[in-house]
This record gives C-alpha cells, structure tokens and sequence, in this order.
C-alpha cells in the first residue's frame, strides 16, 4: 500500500456518488452495507470500512461467508467504476473466494479492491478483506478475484 498513488479525491467523489446512486436499488447491499465507508480511490483501486454487526456474522459469531462474497462482488464495481470514472460495471461471470480467517461482530473491516485489467467486454478484479487491528490493517479475512461482462 505504501507505493500507491495518493488518495484522489475527484475519484473517490465520483466513486461515492456512483454507490450512493445504486445503494437505493439493493435491498441487499443496503441490509449488509447500510454503514460501510468509501476511505481511499485512484484509477482502479478503492477502500472502505465496515463495522460488522450481528448482521454479518454467522451462528459462529465470525463474518458469514456470504457477506465476504457480496463484499468481493461490491467492491469490484467499486474498482471498476474507479478506473476511468464511469457509470456502468457489468454483470458478474465468475467470482473465486478464498476464506482465511475471522473476524466478529464489533470489529472494523476493510475492503480492498483493485482492477487487474479491464477491457472492451470484460473486466478483471481482485479484492482482500482484513481486520483492523489498532486501526491498520491485520488479518486477511479473505481473498477473491471477480470477473465482471461489461455491458
């Protein structure tokens, strides 16, 4: 993370507004990310936070496998909407997740995603979930690479 661009605050503003647009239309995303918050855009790469709730943990009291997949799915639009600014980020085609530890209700979790290259009809995306620790990140919670039809 050190050698990245630095936060683009034209990206992230256009990033914000494009979720705040689509949020309305997904129960889903507004159940499970009602309280989520965009902290970090450049071309292709966002951030955000999320404070986990009960809403997002399993009968483990650890973060629901389902909610790390809709956040791997969330955030690469993110990223792709972040690359050139636009409107439109497709439908998924393939999604991979790979679950590497926990996290619980209480604790802050950030979302990463980043566009591997994104093309005429397809679009490729990874994304890492970790843990806040202190504030930095800790943990991997999980992995997962998206692939999105652009339509």
């Amino acid at each position: 993370m050190s050698s990245e661009a630095p936060n683009d605050s034209e990206t992230l503003a256009h990033v914000q507004t494009f979720w705040e647009e689509r949020k309305p239309s997904s129960p889903i995303y507004q159940f499970l990310f009602d309280d989520i918050k965009l902290t970090y855009a450049s071309k292709g790469v966002v951030r955000a936070q999320l404070p986990l709730t009960k809403n997002h943990v399993n009968t483990h009291g650890s973060i629901h496998g389902s909610v790390s997949a809709t956040l791997i799915d969330w955030v690469g639009g993110m990223a792709i909407a972040a690359y050139d600014n636009r409107t439109k980020t497709g439908v998924s085609t393939d999604i991979h997740i790979s679950y590497l530890s926990g996290a619980k209700d209480g604790d802050v979790i950030e979302i990463e995603g980043r566009t591997g290259k994104v093309g005429g009809s397809l679009a490729y995306t990874t994304a890492t979930i970790w843990k806040l620790v202190e504030g930095k990140p800790g943990p991997i919670v999980a992995t997962g690479s998206h692939t999105k039809y652009l339509c």
